[in-house]
């Protein structure tokens, strides 16, 4: 008797297909993968609408990029990757700097792990990184991957507050400081979460996630950062290329 042939589902083939396009080229139109998937562009909307549905994949603004259930695919659920310990330690000896991961989670900036610099420890966090993200690099930086109104929403319930005279003084001054932040671009701050330290950060752009990395010097070391800053820039760039960015995710 010969072999019977698998039953296979049509539509959960081209639905894994669109998820596989989306997480190699990390940001696509509908149109764009119709066109790619040689699917109608019916039903790619059709399957693009219960992707997003389930939270799979996100749209923002026409554009789908990995959802917040996307890292369940691969057995992550909320954990954070395994090898980011290990991801940061390599980098804060690399930039000669403390560095720490921080993430915008369920609508909070959340501070996930900081890991001491080669001769210095990280910046410890006196003043909680959910109300003060106004006033470090990694929280503008999060900050600066939303759009103007969700920004505005998060500083309605994490209001802006001087924590030190350089702190930036009110809503609309960190509202025009965010809109001029280019897509990609290292963010720094300059003795605005607590003096004596100066600080940088990068965004992480994979998916739907919104995460960032980030270092600090003592001001002391102020010539240094935008170099560090660009620096760091060019390990994440280099992280993404090689796939390694899974320790991000």
């Amino acid at each position: 008797m010969a072999p019977t042939s698998p039953t296979l589902i049509g539509s959960v083939r081209r639905a894994l297909v669109l998820l596989e396009l989306v997480a190699e080229h990390h940001e696509l139109t509908a149109k764009r993968l119709a066109r790619m998937a040689g699917l109608p562009l019916a039903t790619t909307y059709h399957l693009l609408r219960t992707l997003v549905h389930d939270g799979h994949l996100r749209n923002e603004r026409g554009a789908f990029r990995l959802g917040p259930a996307a890292p369940r695919l691969v057995g992550q659920g909320r954990r954070h990757g395994a090898r980011l310990p290990e991801w940061l330690r390599l980098l804060a000896t690399d930039l000669d700097a403390p560095v720490s991961y921080a993430v915008m989670e369920d609508g909070e900036v959340e501070l996930v792990l900081s890991v001491d610099g080669p001769d210095r420890p990280a910046v410890q966090e006196w003043a909680e990184y959910r109300t003060t993200a106004h006033a470090h690099a990694l929280g503008q930086c999060l900050l600066a991957q939303l759009d103007a109104g969700a920004r505005r929403a998060y500083l309605a319930r994490r209001p802006v507050s001087r924590l030190t005279p350089r702190t930036v003084p009110d809503e609309e001054a960190l509202m025009r400081r965010l809109a001029g932040i280019r897509r990609g671009a290292p963010v720094v701050e300059r003795e605005e979460y607590v003096l004596g330290t100066v600080c940088g950060a990068v965004p992480i752009a994979v998916g739907g996630a919104r995460s960032a990395v980030g270092f600090s010097l003592p001001v002391a070391e102020e010539d240094r950062l935008e170099e560090t800053a660009l620096r760091l820039r060019e390990r994440l760039e280099q992280a993404l290329t090689a796939h390694a960015f899974t320790v991000l995710t």
